[in-house]
């Protein structure tokens, strides 16, 4: 007897027009990294190697945290913010600040927001998360 297994993933929406990804948290991820590193399965190379455009936009409109670089310990967390959708770069765009990111979020296109943490000292980058943006529907009156 063949058995068959059923697959659910984002191909079984295709033609579905209302469906819309949600917020991605990478916590779990970050903490497993983390804890790789300090436990020296992961070197310092392997953890700190943020690309320069990255490192840039990190030290040009990051946005600063209080919180301390999780590898180094010498720095505060910068976050970047790159958004990505129609009418925009292959690279994406760096939103500058909250009001940048709020025009693009009252856009009636459906846009990607990728927040990224970045270490101007030691490179260190890690995704955050990813969280949809704009989509909004012009208010309509009935009549």
């Amino acid at each position: 007897m063949a058995r068959t297994r059923d697959t659910f993933d984002s191909g079984s929406f295709r033609g579905v027009a209302s469906f819309r990804a949600g917020l991605v948290d990478h916590r779990m991820a970050r903490r497993h990294l983390i804890n790789e590193y300090h436990r020296g399965r992961l070197g310092r190379e392997e953890v700190c190697d943020a690309h320069p455009e990255l490192m840039r936009a990190a030290r040009g409109v990051g946005k600063q945290t209080e919180t301390r670089c999780p590898i180094c310990v010498e720095a505060n967390l910068v976050l970047v913010t790159y958004v990505f959708g129609p009418r925009l770069a292959a690279h994406g765009k760096v939103v500058a600040d909250n009001n940048e990111l709020a025009q693009f979020h009252r856009r009636t296109e459906e846009y990607t927001a990728y927040v990224v943490e970045a270490c101007c000292s030691c490179r260190w980058h890690h995704l955050v998360r990813v969280l949809p943006i704009g989509g909004q529907r012009a208010n309509r009156r009935v009549g």
